[in-house]
Order: structure tokens, then sequence, then C-alpha cells
């Protein structure tokens, strides 16, 4: 027989970070189901706490409770991917600024593009390419 896990408001709140007015919100908006029991032998599960990490991953990645809503009751087998969280004023990002020549460069971020680093070789020398054509046809033409 499998063992339930059950959780008080107090413990889901401490094990998801969030306050119990947040739980209760979010129940309140259908975002997650309804504690199982009632009065104060109300408790919460382990699905529970995996609805409310789901919330807080889109919500970091920066989307509106009703756009969570439509995510978490999508039925479709392929669920997007969430979004890279937005900057915040204080982050460290760390980029690639590529010379291409005189007044142009390339501000590259491989791992954010989704790029392995041989594709981000392999767009630089592209655009170097690009640029050297664009220059050459314009001195040409003249």
């Amino acid at each position: 027989m499998k063992k339930i896990n059950r959780y008080t408001l107090s413990d889901l709140c401490q094990l998801v970070e969030l306050t119990p007015r947040t739980v209760r919100f979010y129940i309140q908006k259908s975002l997650m189901p309804a504690p199982e029991g009632s009065g104060r032998g109300a408790f919460y599960t382990q699905e529970h706490i995996e609805r409310l990490l789901e919330i807080k991953k889109w919500q970091d990645a920066g989307l509106s409770l009703e756009r969570i809503s439509e995510l978490l009751f999508d039925e479709s087998s392929t669920k997007p991917l969430p979004p890279l969280k937005r900057a915040q004023p204080g982050d460290i990002e760390v980029c690639s600024h590529v010379h291409i020549d005189e007044g142009i460069s390339l501000t590259l971020n491989p791992s954010k593009a989704g790029l392995t680093p041989e594709q981000a070789k392999q767009l630089t020398l592209e655009i170097i390419s690009l640029y050297q054509r664009i220059a050459l046809s314009d001195k040409e033409d003249k």
C-alpha cells in the first residue's frame, strides 16, 4: 500500500517558500486543488507541492497567472518549456563580444541562444563572411 505524505498548510508553505495567503489565493483562482479533508483535519499532498513549484517556475519566468493557468491545464502532450527568467537589476550575464570590423561587433551569449560552441563559431564566421561580401560589393560598385 502506497503511503501518502500529508502536509499542513504551514509545512507546505515552508517547503515551497510561499505564504499561506498566497496558497489560499492560488486555490481561490483554481490554480491548484483545495486541500484534502476539511477544517483542522485538512492536509496537502505531494501533488500540491508539485503544483506550487510549477506555478513558481512559471512566475519566475515572468508569466501572468492567467497564462500559467492555461499552461497548467493544457491537455496537449507537449508542454512548452518556460522562457528564460527575465534579467533583473544586478544579475550578471556573461557574453562574448566578437569584433567584426571597425564599428561592428557581435554580442553573443551562446547558452542563452541555444547554440553549441561550434554553432556560435560558425555563426560568427558566417557574419564576418556576409559583412565582407557586402563591404566588397559596395567598393566594386563605386
